[in-house]
């Protein structure tokens, strides 16, 4: 027989647990400060379960009241339940949460001040309080929650105390880019393409990309090949105006040039220039239309193989003049190019023969690419490999410089993800392994893709987490698309947020006192692979706080002239 609750109950929890309905979440471990830099964004969780009842009207809703003290800089937001009808595929690994059709936490719904929630009969649901670390303050910031239960008044109060510092994390000196598919902006809204409602719509998704820790996003300088079926376009989305003039080409880059005051606004301080052939082996140009006396021609495409003499004579006027606005208005230091997404080992050749029309029009450029074969980089087809965390190893073992990680649907098995599936402590593992591994940088694909596969349809992520069942839930996309074209936040982007953060610190506590400092935090069995490493929450939890201890210690006998000893103590963990 189910217990009967005669008041509310109430659980502070961790940023890493995952409350789910049935499930009594575990109380977050006090003995770990919560620890945060300014401008550092850091969470936990209030969870609560109603009184037993068999009476609607009895549910009484409940409001989040935050302290004076730290108010100005914490928002609560409810933590939303999603429909996932596929989880884990057959056979998967030990290191899953979920592997059953059910409804899920991952949606972070903002309440505005006053606002209430009314909790579900007899399940656990939990709010998540984000702090904002403010300038100036040293010390502890006391972030208390008092809950207000209808006209009963005040039911339960609870303070997490955060130890804050004025000091600021460093940038992070990586690239971590996102695609940012601007054609699924339009379409979930009903926007026409570059209307002033979808700018407004784009600038809102790109300073949340942002917030959350990204700095490169794809830029669409023609409609990105990529998961489009075969002989299938998707809206375009090209930012570069291009008009035949019989003579030649004449470029219009004034869509592109808002789109790179908009990432300076939100501080992207990177750029992935969407690929130049086509997906898994590059044997077709992208979609461009290119204006005509006869109006806009769809001149570019499927139709078009990579070597096809007219693709390189539009590049060859194309790619200098392009290359000459992004230099003077960016900096090509910051700029990314591409060949093809994913080309296959079956492929190398054709791959090679694409790279081939391109090579001398981006010579001096930073070009990198996804792959998983090996191949590809030691016959020399791809300088600057962004390899799948689960096929990386070779890559480390010839200690490749300037080596990037991505992982997406395939990376299922044994590596970190942040699949809804997954807990959150393997979400937030992948800061730790591009530190420990030296990348460079960092790619996923899916920002906000709100399409099936191969772009058939358009979904609703609020009601479809794995795009009509063809990925696992979340893979996808991070953000939700809010209302009036604002996006909304998941606890799966705060948890990846926290792992950029982590390497900041990592970064941080380097420069300080070099890499050996920070192993012996993070690392100091000197264990920690791609697929070795710990799923205990506590165990991120205490190394992040054992960092920002190691750094304020550090930074105060710097400031007083001497070097202190090395106190780091070792963190304790489960390994997978």
């Amino acid at each position: 027989m189910p217990e009967h609750r005669s008041t509310y109950s109430f659980v502070v929890a961790d940023s890493l647990q995952t409350i789910v309905p049935d499930v009594a979440p575990k109380p977050m471990n006090r003995q770990i400060p919560l620890t945060g830099f300014a401008g550092e964004t850091v969470a936990f969780q209030l969870a609560y379960l109603p009184p037993t009842t068999t009476t609607l009207g009895k549910v009484t809703t409940l409001g989040f009241v935050i302290g004076a003290e730290a108010a100005p800089y914490t928002k609560v937001s409810a933590v939303d339940l999603v429909p996932c009808t596929l989880l884990a595929y057959d056979l998967h690994d030990e290191g899953y949460l979920f592997d059953k059709p059910g409804l899920y936490p991952d949606v972070l719904r903002p309440l505005a001040t006053g606002e209430v929630v009314r909790p579900i009969i007899g399940q656990w649901r939990a709010v998540w309080i984000a702090l904002t670390v403010p300038d100036g303050l040293d010390g502890t910031l006391p972030v208390t929650v008092s809950v207000v239960a209808g006209d009963a008044g005040t039911v339960f109060t609870a303070t997490v105390d955060v130890q804050v510092s004025s000091q600021r994390l460093p940038a992070l000196d990586i690239v971590n880019t996102h695609w940012l598919h601007f054609d699924a902006i339009a379409e979930t809204y009903g926007f026409e393409v570059f209307s002033e409602e979808h700018w407004v719509s784009l600038e809102k998704f790109v300073e949340k990309a942002a917030f959350l820790g990204i700095n490169s996003l794809l830029t669409p300088v023609w409609t990105p090949p990529l998961d489009t079926a075969v002989g299938a376009t998707r809206r375009a989305v090209q930012l570069v105006g291009i008009r035949d003039e019989g003579g030649g080409y004449r470029f219009d880059f004034t869509q592109l040039e808002r789109w790179l005051n908009v990432c300076r606004r939100a501080g992207i301080r990177h750029l992935e220039i969407a690929h130049l052939f086509t997906q898994w082996g590059a044997e077709c140009a992208p979609q461009i239309n290119v204006d005509t006396v006869h109006g806009l021609e769809p001149r570019f495409g499927w139709h078009t193989p990579a070597t096809d003499p007219s693709y390189r004579r539009l590049l060859e006027a194309l790619l200098p003049a392009l290359r000459e606005v992004l230099d003077r208005l960016w900096g090509l230091d910051h700029v990314v190019f591409h060949i093809s997404d994913e080309p296959p080992p079956d492929k190398q050749l054709g791959y090679r023969a694409a790279r081939a029309v391109v090579v001398d029009l981006l010579a001096g450029c930073t070009v990198i690419d996804a792959l998983s074969d090996f191949s590809y980089y030691a016959d020399g087809d791809v300088t600057t490999p962004v390899v799948a965390t689960d096929a990386v190893e070779p890559f480390l073992a010839a200690e490749v410089p300037d080596l990037w990680m991505y992982f997406c649907i395939g990376q299922h098995r044994r590596v970190a993800n942040r699949f809804i599936g997954l807990p959150a402590a393997r979400h937030r593992a992948i800061g730790t392994h591009l530190f420990l591994h030296h990348a460079a940088g960092f790619l996923h694909w899916g920002f906000n893709f709100y399409y099936t596969q191969l772009s058939t349809r358009l979904i609703s992520p609020f009601q479809d987490t794995c795009s009509g069942g063809q990925f696992l839930a979340g893979e996808a996309f991070l953000v939700y698309p809010g209302e009036s074209g604002v996006p909304l936040e998941s606890v799966r982007a705060h948890v990846f947020m926290q792992a950029m953060s982590d390497h900041r610190a990592m970064q941080m506590l380097r420069d300080l006192a070099g890499e050996d400092a920070v192993r012996a935090i993070v690392d100091p069995s000197g264990t920690t692979t791609m697929t070795s490493f710990s799923l205990d929450p506590d165990h991120y939890l205490r190394v992040r706080a054992e960092l920002t201890r190691e750094i304020l210690r550090r930074s105060a006998a710097a400031t007083a002239g001497r070097s202190p000893p090395n106190t780091a103590k070792k963190p304790s963990g489960s390994r997978l």
